[in-house]
């Protein structure tokens, strides 16, 4: 694919290695040259359809910058990723991320979907467990169990409370008082969250937003002995809108470090995410004994194949 029509060549060749004649070089100025394993997943369901779809782009090895943006930018979803050889001697692979208009240092569900898909593509990680991702920010151990796959939460780039003015016009966003607004605090672990609780899991899926103007996740608590500790919505500008994104796996990350070290929650619990969107998301939280928060959920293959790229 080439952005803008700038046509430049590629030299292909037949899997067993040489074409008639040696190789052969196409010239082209739109998408159609090589051939790619593609895969698009739910990630955060067990049940397709209903988490938070990802576009898997296995071959990323000899595209440019643009080329993966103009992609991403194509499909439309939340974010598209690319597999490419690992730079780090410690990683398994290495991952791009890109949202339709920007790229990502780091994101939840992503992590998980691109795992899933190199797992299920043949990748063969060099230790049993965890799988290391190398992605722009830094590497990420991903472990396998039962229930799917659960990534290491990334450290938080800033956290500390929010001051009122801001929390302020989060409430106006979010078309609430700021009375309703139990706490609010900086959890930012790359896309940039500021997380805010409210008294209740059904305040949560009462939200009426108007257009987001940063990147907020909110969080209520159900009652006790509920399936489910926290409904969750997650809310970004660069969705558009209200920008509802329908199951976040940075957010609750962070949201999950918040919560614990505040006491707010005990670990593991499960989030829902997605029920105002009609998904039905679930998250799973846990801690190891060394304090490390794991954020896992299982994950499904819906489209399997090729993609001209």
């Amino acid at each position: 694919m080439v952005a803008g029509g700038r046509a430049r060549e590629v030299t292909r060749r037949h899997g067993d290695g040489r074409l008639p004649g040696g190789t052969e070089t196409a010239v082209y100025g739109t998408l159609g040259a090589v051939q790619r394993r593609f895969r698009q997943v739910d990630v955060f369901t067990a049940e397709p359809y209903l988490g938070n779809p990802l576009a898997v782009v296995l071959d990323g090895e000899g595209l440019t910058t643009q080329e993966m943006q103009q992609f991403a930018n194509w499909t439309n979803l939340s974010e598209t990723t690319f597999v490419l050889p690992p730079e780090d001697g410690g990683a398994d692979y290495r991952v791009r991320i890109f949202t339709p208009d920007s790229e990502l240092p780091f994101a939840g569900h992503p992590t998980l979907g691109t795992c899933h898909a190199w797992l299920a593509g043949g990748g063969r990680p060099a230790r049993a467990d965890p799988v290391v991702q190398q992605c722009g920010a830094g590497l990420v151990q991903i472990r396998q169990d039962s229930g799917g796959l659960a990534f290491a939460a990334p450290p938080l780039l800033r956290s500390g409370p929010v001051d009122e003015e801001l929390t302020g016009r989060i409430a106006g966003m979010l078309g609430i008082g700021r009375d309703a607004i139990v706490a609010a605090e900086w959890a930012d672990n790359g896309p940039g969250w500021v997380a805010v609780l409210l008294d209740s899991a059904e305040a949560v899926l009462a939200l009426r937003p108007g257009p987001a103007i940063l990147d907020v996740g909110v969080a209520g608590p159900y009652p006790p002995g509920s399936p489910e500790a926290f409904e969750v919505r997650a809310f970004t500008p660069k969705l558009g809108g209200a920008g509802e994104d329908p199951v976040t796996g940075s957010l609750n990350a962070s949201l999950a470090q918040w919560l614990l070290r505040t006491g707010r929650a005990t670990a593991p619990y499960v989030v829902s995410q997605g029920t105002a969107l009609g998904r039905r998301g679930r998250v799973r939280i846990s801690a190891g004994g060394d304090g490390t928060v794991w954020v896992g959920g299982s994950t499904v293959t819906c489209i399997e194949g090729s993609v001209e790229l």
